[in-house]
């Protein structure tokens, strides 16, 4: 996989004056199955996020989303990868960066999505088809959310 990303990440001095206090291009690329490269940019716990902390929030281990937070990733998915119907508790912002993608529901209807193109995906089983020649780069904003509750029934995370 070729997922590269610059990560800029600001901080403060002793003083309180703004610095730089991360740029560098991501290490941490996950490929979590075949066609697909991950990288978690950032992640923050509790609300409102802390912007004390001189932890790098890049660094933590977290799942698809995070409990109580928010996890920032990019991914890139390869002609023909992996397809994988999943669940997440947790709203969320995705934004096609380049290429192209289907976004597939679990009744069966899609939504193809291109460079600029955004999707707020709500709890919702969906997966990620790219049918096309070419890769497609993707930066997700997960914050965490309620289960999604119809009919008295609560629809939780899943695969």
């Amino acid at each position: 996989m070729s997922l590269q990303v610059r990560r800029v990440v600001t901080g403060h001095d002793v003083r309180g004056h703004a610095v730089i206090a991360i740029d560098e291009t991501t290490t941490n690329v996950i490929t979590p199955r075949p066609g697909i490269s991950a990288s978690v940019i950032w992640t923050t716990e509790g609300f409102p996020a802390d912007n004390s902390s001189v932890d790098d929030g890049g660094a933590r281990k977290v799942s698809t989303a995070h409990a109580n937070g928010t996890v920032f990733r990019v991914i890139e998915f390869m002609p023909g990868a992996a397809r994988r119907m999943h669940r997440t508790d947790s709203v969320d912002y995705a934004i096609v960066i380049a290429g192209e993608i289907d976004m597939q529901l679990d009744d069966g209807h899609e939504v193809h999505l291109k460079a600029g193109d955004v999707l707020v995906q709500r709890g919702t089983i969906h997966n990620w088809v790219n049918r096309g020649d070419r890769p497609c780069i993707m930066a997700f904003v997960l914050i965490d959310a309620k289960p999604v509750t119809v009919g008295g029934r609560t629809l939780h995370a899943e695969g």
